[in-house]
C-alpha cells in the first residue's frame, strides 16, 4: 500500500519531499499550511482563520488550500503517516488538530521528538548526528534515515490528544506554547517581555528585535513565528512601550527603540 506522508507545515514538506526522493520512492506528501499555535481555534471553519491571517497578510488562496488539504486527507486510500516534533508549538498544535479531525481513524506517526539523526554537511564533511525537536529543521538526509519509523497510533493516545486539543478550542487563546506538560494556552502579551528585552534605548532594526527575541525563545522549545512577533510590536508601539522610526509593519526599514 502506497503511503500519504502529511508535514506539518510548508518547510518541512519540502524537507520531506526531498527526503522521500533520496529514498527513490514515490510516497506523496501533503503539507498543511496553517500555524495554529497562534490565532482562534474555536471554529473548525476554515474561512474564520481566513479571516483572522487575513489581518497580517494577503493570502487569497489560503482558504482554498485548508479545505484541499483536509479534502485530500478524507479521500485518501493511501496509509496516513503523519510528521511532527513535540518541540514546536507549531507542529504540536498541528498534531493535536489532526488527532481531534481523524477521529477513530487509524494513522501513523513519526514523532521526531530527541531523537536521534544523522546528516551531511553541504561542505561535504563527515555526518553530524542532533538531536531532533521539530521536522521542519531536520535535514533532508536526516528525515530519510527516519522513513519506516512510524508506529501506528493507538486508541488511547488518540483520545488522548483529542481531549487536549478540545480543551485548547475552548480556550481559543492567542497563543499555543510549549510547556514541559505539553502544549498549553498563553495571553496575547505572553512575548512582550521578550521583545522589550530584546529592546534597548538605542534604535534597531525592527527585524533585529524579532530575530533576536525568537533566538531566545527557541531552547528548548520553537515557539513563535516572525509574523505574531511583529504583530506584538506594533502593539508595543500603539501603547508607547516602544518607539519607532517609520512603519512597524515594515520589518525590514522600520528601527524601533525603548522610551527615554
Amino acid at each position: 500500500m502506497r503511503t500519504l506522508h502529511i508535514a506539518p507545515g510548508y518547510s518541512a514538506g519540502g524537507s520531506l519531499r526531498q527526503a522521500i526522493q533520496i529514498a527513490g520512492s514515490n510516497d506523496e506528501v501533503l503539507a498543511f499550511l496553517d500555524d495554529l499555535s497562534c490565532g482562534p481555534i474555536d471554529s473548525d471553519d476554515p474561512s474564520a482563520r481566513a479571516k483572522w491571517w487575513a489581518e497580517f497578510f494577503e493570502w487569497p488562496e489560503f482558504e482554498g488550500a485548508l479545505r484541499a488539504f483536509w479534502s485530500r486527507v478524507e479521500a485518501a486510500e493511501e496509509r496516513l503517516v503523519v510528521w511532527f516534533g513535540r518541540h514546536s508549538a507549531n507542529e504540536h498544535a498541528f498534531f493535536l488538530a489532526w488527532a481531534d479531525r481523524l477521529g477513530k481513524r487509524p494513522y501513523y506517526i513519526v514523532d521526531v521528538t530527541g531523537m536521534r539523526v544523522s546528516f551531511r554537511r553541504q561542505d561535504g564533511s563527515d555526518a553530524q548526528t542532533q538531536p531532533a525537536r521539530a521536522v521542519s529543521v531536520v535535514p533532508s538526509t536526516g528525515l530519510t534515515t527516519l522513513l519506516g519509523s512510524e508506529r501506528l497510533v493507538t486508541p488511547q493516545e488518540a483520545a488522548e490528544r483529542q481531549r487536549h486539543w478540545r480543551r485548547l478550542r475552548s480556550e481559543s487563546a492567542p497563543f499555543r506554547i510549549v510547556t514541559a506538560a505539553g502544549l498549553a494556552s498563553a495571553p496575547i502579551d505572553h512575548f512582550d517581555p521578550s521583545l522589550l528585552g530584546q529592546s534597548t534605548p538605542q534604535w534597531q532594526k525592527t527585524a533585529r528585535v524579532i530575530g533576536n527575541t525568537m533566538v531566545s525563545k527557541s531552547e528548548p522549545y520553537f515557539q513563535v513565528g516572525d509574523l505574531m512577533l511583529q504583530g506584538r510590536i506594533v502593539a508595543l508601539v500603539n501603547e508607547g512601550k516602544l518607539l519607532a522610526d517609520g512603519d512597524p509593519w515594515d520589518m525590514q526599514s522600520c528601527q524601533v527603540r525603548l522610551p527615554d
